[in-house]
């Protein structure tokens, strides 16, 4: 009798701990759901993450949004791509986003001036001109001072928009005198017009060159080192989904985030 007893005692206890392991997850006490990275259980982050960012982002940006909602279940990145001076105009003017990211400080400030960022904006890459020119270079395009040779026609951004004020810059301290044929709202636009064959050459950044490297060469200068451009991040005071912007913000200047933008061109802060 008093064997027996002890038999059912021990199958008991040895029922009560196989329960009490299956609802740990694993061996450890840890849930599983909840240590996966970038489970949903983990990062609590869920919904619509909406980001305003500088057209020549647009690339890496569109990679790292798809890497962000695969390590993030149940988000969804939405983003408004255009020249950062319109962004921020965009953004003061009531535009609902939850992450303004700049191809300059100049743009950056003027939405922090205005109250909309929430903190201090980070620098998380850098950015170089290059002159972009048709596949082949046929115009045989070589230098900074070739742009302003006779009958060459070439596409600069406006003066606002971050490209635009590099490439004045480097002009202005090269004493080249360029005469464009178009100026443009975003880099983008500028890059459109040498696919096109409309124009001989842009000056354009260097991750923009690369992204359409089919159709394009970029010849390097070396005077475009006076005018490197910092890619300041920030997260709005008025974002709808602040949880999933700071998280999206994590996201790019992590390993991960680096990585996309470094091997798309763009250098380290």
């Amino acid at each position: 009798m008093g064997r027996r007893f002890v038999r059912t005692a021990l199958a008991g206890l040895a029922a009560l701990t196989l329960a009490g392991s299956v609802g740990c997850g694993n061996g450890n006490g840890t849930d599983t759901a909840a240590s996966a990275p970038g489970g949903a259980a983990g990062s609590g982050v869920t919904g619509t993450v909406t980001v305003f960012a500088a057209a020549s982002l647009t690339e890496s940006f569109t990679r790292i949004g798809k890497d962000f909602e695969a390590a993030n279940p149940g988000t969804t990145v939405k983003f408004n791509f255009a020249g950062s001076s319109a962004l921020a105009t965009q953004i003061d003017q009531g535009a609902p986003a939850d992450v303004f990211a700049s191809a300059a400080p100049k743009n950056m400030q003027t939405v922090t001036d205005a109250g909309n960022g929430d903190g201090s904006p980070a620098t998380f890459v850098k950015n170089q001109l290059v002159i972009a020119v048709p596949k082949g270079n046929p115009t045989g395009i070589r230098s900074l001072a070739d742009l302003a040779r006779p009958g060459v026609k070439v596409a600069l951004c406006a003066q606002q928009v971050p490209c635009g004020a590099a490439a004045s810059k480097v002009l202005s301290a090269a004493k080249v005198t360029v005469r464009p044929v178009t100026l443009e709202q975003d880099v983008k636009a500028a890059l459109a017009k040498v696919k096109l064959g409309e124009v001989d050459a842009a000056l354009v950044y260097r991750t923009d060159a690369r992204a359409a490297a089919a159709s394009v060469d970029g010849v390097e200068f070396p005077e475009s080192s006076g005018a490197i451009n910092p890619y300041p991040i920030v997260v709005l005071k008025k974002a709808p989904n602040p949880a999933g912007a700071r998280a999206f913000v994590a996201y790019v200047r992590s390993d991960r985030g680096m990585a996309v933008l470094t091997s798309a061109g763009f250098q380290a802060p």
